[in-house]
């Protein structure tokens, strides 16, 4: 039918600027750790704040290729970050798929704590001194697309969600806030703020979709289509 592609392209439409869907579960709100806060008031307590994407997923581990840091000094071509095993308080390593990108929050491994390595199984263990965790007591990691992030940034946020209903918000925004040159108050507005056209690009949609119905059943259907 000839409707399909219009409708076709504002389905992508919204699609593209709609905020994120909020997580089924939580993540790690049944480690037994307290919440120590969003990204905005837990980032500046860490050691490293990196910009990166994943090159490489090895046992509940991952590498880190930096893009950008935001906080802390790092020059290195990858830093090795170390997830959920036993009964550490981190995410899950299958939450961060090879090529996909994040600001991360991490704390530097100073010592592995005893029953902290296996030999047996290298690949599965607390980390090594001098590598990187990730802690899943807070909004320790923001997922990246483009020139914008998604998280649980700012304290109004659900406690153990990752993935909160958000409108995307620029890095640059988020680095000036680790910077102090953004207030949290800023990144609040604007992780609920969506711009005034594509907010009229959306009804605008919805209006055209709404006011199809009459025309779509009178519509005589393409003769090289299967009936329905």
């Amino acid at each position: 039918m000839r409707w399909l592609p219009c409708i076709a392209v504002c389905l992508l439409i919204c699609n593209a600027v709609t905020p994120t869907n909020a997580e089924p579960d939580a993540t790690g709100a049944d480690c037994g750790c307290l919440w120590q806060g969003s990204f905005s008031e837990v980032a500046a307590t860490t050691d490293l704040v990196l910009l990166g994407e994943v090159q490489r997923v090895k046992g509940n581990a991952v590498d880190l290729k930096p893009e950008r840091v935001l906080k802390g000094e790092f020059w290195l071509d990858s830093a090795r970050v170390w997830m959920q095993t036993q009964a550490y308080c981190r995410p899950s390593v299958e939450a961060f798929p090879e090529g996909s990108r994040w600001i991360m929050a991490l704390a530097q491994i100073r010592e592995v704590p005893e029953g902290g390595f296996n030999p047996s199984t290298p690949n599965e263990s607390y980390g090594r001194p001098y590598d990187y965790a990730l802690s899943s007591c807070g909004g320790y990691w923001l997922r990246v697309n483009g020139n914008t992030a998604v998280g649980n940034l700012v304290p109004d946020m659900p406690r153990f969600y990752h993935q909160p209903d958000m409108s995307p918000v620029l890095i640059d925004l988020i680095d000036g806030y680790l910077k102090g040159t953004v207030s949290e108050a800023a990144l609040v507005e604007a992780s609920r703020k969506r711009p005034n056209e594509v907010n009229e690009l959306m009804l605008d949609t919805r209006s055209f979709l709404r006011g199809q119905d009459e025309w779509l059943e009178a519509e005589t259907p393409d003769p090289g289509e299967p009936p329905e």
